[in-house]
């Protein structure tokens, strides 16, 4: 079987990752290149680095990695899927609600496969926490905790810290514990002068009652990607930065101390770092995303599932501005 032609648009950070990994995917030829401002990182290994969408669909790809700024998602989207070309989208879907819902559209209508890259869905140790949790490790789960915090990245110009990086932690908390947002209350800052906001926190309830809260922001130089999963057996610690998954129990010996065993709460048990496999995660993203154009099992975050993600950020954004808690409805 011929191998599946693949092309890229869009070379700058993220491209170059998504070049080197479709540059060496079993199954896969990366054929084409494309990007208006040029390959400054000398990504595009010896390839023509092609003007746009357009010239790009011409050389004839099955599918194509769409690393455009989030701004232009719906321009290469509606192309692609026009040209019946599968497509990975980079986070998040689209800039707003509106324009989420046009592009999923796009491809829906038109039967075309289409992802979006929430490549912390393939985390190690998310993946392992998200199983841990299905098979009951946890039991009910209380509450999930995110900290997404770094500098500020010059790249990003056209949407603020909610839309892209606060997308990551809405997205990896329902898929985690396979619920649906149905509120969220947020508070929004702007530190750095510009259009969008750099600071985010947000408290949020899902649909079978967990409760959770995000802290995002692009001012510390302290980059933290932590996430705290805390239920009736005990918590998971997730750190996808080094993709440890950590697990501490509640405890299960009697505190005879009279001091302490007036707290009537749980106690410290066992901790138990869990030794996983540590595969990359955008080339495992890559490869359920190749599968899936094959016809085979898959495991790809749908353009449905990006537009959930956006509909909550933007509903972040909305509660920040109007100073409520804003409700959803919650969706399987």
């Amino acid at each position: 079987m011929a191998n599946l032609r693949a092309g890229l648009i869009g070379l700058g950070m993220m491209g170059r990752n998504h070049a080197r990994v479709l540059g060496s995917l079993d199954g896969v030829d990366l054929v084409a290149v494309a990007d208006p401002g040029g390959d400054k990182f000398g990504v595009a290994g010896g390839r023509e680095v092609l003007a746009g969408i357009d010239e790009l669909i011409a050389v004839g790809v099955d599918y194509c990695m769409v690393a455009v700024p989030t701004a232009y998602h719906l321009l290469v989207g509606t192309a692609l899927a026009e040209a019946g070309v599968h497509a990975l989208i980079e986070k998040p879907l689209a800039e707003n609600l509106e324009t989420a819902e046009q592009l999923a559209k796009e491809f829906d209508s038109r039967g075309v496969l289409g992802g979006v890259g929430h490549i912390e869905r393939y985390n190690p140790a998310l993946q392992s926490a998200r199983s841990r949790i299905e098979a009951g490790d946890l039991g009910e789960v209380f509450q999930v905790v995110t900290r997404r915090q770094g500098p500020f990245p010059g790249r990003i110009a056209d949407v603020g810290v909610v839309m892209d990086l606060g997308t990551h932690d809405i997205d990896l908390t329902a898929w985690v514990t396979q619920q649906a947002y149905t509120s969220v209350s947020a508070r929004t800052a702007h530190r750095s002068g510009r259009e969008h906001e750099d600071l985010v926190a947000v408290v949020g309830q899902l649909s079978k009652g967990t409760v959770t809260n995000h802290l995002v922001n692009w001012l510390s130089p302290l980059k933290e990607r932590t996430t705290v999963i805390t239920g009736e057996k005990g918590t998971f610690v997730a750190d996808t930065l080094t993709a440890d998954l950590t697990y501490y129990a509640n405890g299960q010996v009697e505190t005879t101390w009279s001091d302490i065993s007036r707290f009537r709460g749980v106690s410290e048990g066992d901790i138990v770092r869990y030794a996983i496999a540590k595969p990359e995660p955008l080339r495992v993203e890559h490869e359920n995303f190749r599968d899936a154009v094959l016809g085979k099992d898959a495991d790809i975050v749908t353009l449905q599932q990006g537009l959930e993600t956006v509909r909550v950020a933007q509903a972040c954004i909305e509660s920040a501005a109007e100073s409520r808690t804003v409700f959803l409805d919650a969706t399987p």
